[in-house]
C-alpha cells in the first residue's frame, strides 16, 4: 500500500475529473490517496508521499505559471518519488498530437520543467461553451475554427478517451 498524493492544475475542471478517476482506481488497489488542487499541494510535505501524480491544463497554449513554479521549487522531491505527469488539451482530440512525443504543450513542459517525470501522459479535454464567459467562449470558438474542432456555442464537447485514462491509472498504480 503506498501514500499517494495527486495535484491538479484546473481551469474548467476536466483535469480534476481525471484525477478523481484515477484517485479511484488507485484506491481500489489498495492506496491510500490524497487529491489536492495545486493550490492545496502547497500547503503538504512532499515527503509524507511514495508516490506524485499532477496533472495539468492547457488555456491558451499554455499551462499556468504556477504550475512550473511549483514544480521547480519540488522537482528534487518529485524525482525521489515514484512519480507521474499528465496534461489535457484539446490538441489531443488529433491522433497525430496526442502522444507524450507528439503532442506540442507536453514537449513544451518538458522542455520548461526542471522535473522530468517517470510516466507521462497526454489526455484530450473537454470543450464546455455554455459555461464559459463571453470573451473565452469568443476565443476558444476561434482557435476551434482554426484547428477545424466544433463551433457551435450552445453544445459540449468532451474528447477524452476514459479508457486510456483507466489504463494510465492502472499502470500508475502498479508503480
Amino acid at each position: 500500500m503506498s501514500n499517494t498524493l495527486i495535484i491538479y492544475s484546473t481551469v474548467d475542471g476536466q483535469t480534476k475529473s481525471i484525477c478523481e478517476l484515477v484517485q479511484g482506481i488507485n484506491e481500489g488497489a489498495g492506496d491510500s490517496v490524497t487529491l489536492a488542487s495545486l493550490d492545496e499541494a502547497k500547503l503538504l510535505n512532499l515527503a509524507d508521499f511514495d508516490k506524485i501524480l499532477i496533472g495539468a491544463s492547457i488555456r491558451y497554449g499554455k499551462h499556468r505559471p504556477e504550475l512550473y513554479q511549483y514544480i521547480n521549487h519540488h522537482h528534487a522531491v518529485l524525482s525521489a518519488k515514484q512519480n507521474a505527469f499528465f496534461t489535457v488539451n484539446v490538441v489531443a482530440r488529433k491522433p497525430e498530437k496526442n502522444t507524450p512525443e507528439t503532442n506540442p504543450y507536453m514537449k513544451k513542459f518538458l522542455e520548461l520543467s526542471l522535473w522530468k517525470p517517470q510516466q507521462l501522459a497526454v489526455f484530450a479535454g473537454k470543450i464546455d461553451y455554455p459555461s464559459y464567459r463571453f470573451f473565452d467562449k469568443t476565443m476558444i470558438r476561434l482557435i476551434m475554427w482554426i484547428t477545424k474542432g466544433p463551433t457551435d456555442t450552445s453544445g459540449t464537447y468532451e474528447f477524452t478517451d476514459w479508457e486510456q485514462v483507466e489504463e494510465f491509472a492502472k499502470a500508475f498504480s502498479e508503480q
